[in-house]
């Protein structure tokens, strides 16, 4: 495997494809508007340890010049997965695997997987089962992402910290194709663990991120500043807590518990989550795919989260009044 796609050249997309092809990899860099023009006219540019490379990679504006692949990074944010799904047909042939790069409850989740009797096309995830129709869950490996990247300019990502993509099949098995993924991103030097329980590993981020995105986008706070706040940190510590009991209503442990993930965090103290970045940046928020889903899996399965349905109403309404809702 040394050709790959990139759908969605924002921070995390753009530093993966820089990666790869500076590995060697042949990218199919998918953009458009002025990150588009300036892959086009220099190249992409990824700031990086102290050092700046300009990195020359195929960059088209649209599935159909791009044509069939045998491997596709989805890196656009979660919210706006669903209304791409249409486009992606071009890409798509019998064997292609699907790795989203993002945030969020994964639209893949509940395939090969027990529901516990709830629909797999969640409203605040995949609300008209897009996804699920248009690319399959077949087609899906799971990815959870941890390294923070910002956008400099169009076609200029700064790499902050982080370095590693989990992988993992949605049925738990040590495929041929996800362990070439994980052999290329390697060789990109990303750390790609496959894992055989890769909703663990869901879980663990989606209860950190949950709670994290949503206080910083009221609070306009650094991860230091809420942690160091202690009327903050007990809200972030119920907002964990309860992530943590939708999860074991769909059957899975997450190893720690909140103080533990808090403690995770803390030497990104002066990091601002995506959201509050987003939010400066005048984005649309990913809230629904996040903290959202987190919501709606608890009401399906009658697990009350007061504590983050308080929050996400807020974060709804400031979302709408600085015009990022999405």
């Amino acid at each position: 495997m040394n050709t790959a796609c990139v759908f969605g050249l924002g921070a995390i997309g753009s530093w993966l494809a820089a990666r790869l092809a500076l590995s060697g990899v042949r990218v199919t860099a998918i953009a458009r508007g002025a990150t588009l023009e300036a892959l086009r006219a220099r190249g992409l540019v990824l700031v990086e340890g102290g050092k700046r490379e300009v990195v020359q990679l195929r960059a088209v504006a649209g599935a159909q010049e791009a044509g069939p692949q045998e491997l596709l990074f989805l890196t656009v944010k979660a919210n706006d997965l669903p209304a791409i799904a249409p486009q992606l047909r071009p890409l798509l042939g019998p064997g292609t695997a699907v790795v989203t790069v993002g945030n969020g409850f994964p639209w893949w989740y509940f395939f090969r997987a027990t529901s516990g009797g709830i629909n797999p096309t969640l409203a605040t995830v995949d609300p008209r089962g897009s996804l699920w129709r248009l690319v399959g869950p077949e087609h899906a490996i799971g990815c959870v992402v941890y390294p923070a990247v910002r956008v400099l300019e169009p076609g200029v990502v700064e790499h902050v910290y982080g370095n590693r993509l989990s992988l993992g099949e949605p049925d738990g098995s040590l495929s041929a194709r996800v362990r070439a993924i994980a052999a290329m991103l390697s060789a990109a030097r990303i750390e790609a663990p496959v894992r055989q329980d890769i909703r663990t590993e869901v879980w663990t981020k989606l209860a950190l991120n949950a709670a994290y995105n949503p206080v910083s986008l009221l609070t306009g706070a650094t991860l230091g500043q809420m942690l160091d706040d202690p009327a903050a940190a007990a809200v972030l510590q119920a907002l964990m807590q309860e992530a943590i009991g939708v999860a074991g209503a769909l059957g899975v442990r997450v190893p720690m518990q909140p103080r533990q993930l808090m403690e995770l965090t803390r030497p990104l103290a002066a990091h601002k989550t995506s959201t509050l970045q987003d939010l400066e940046a005048g984005r649309r928020l990913e809230i629904d795919p996040v903290a959202g889903a987190v919501a709606e899996i608890g009401r399906l399965r009658n697990v009350r989260t007061p504590a983050l349905d308080g929050l996400l109403a807020l974060a709804r309404l400031r979302a709408r009044l600085s015009g990022c809702h999405g």
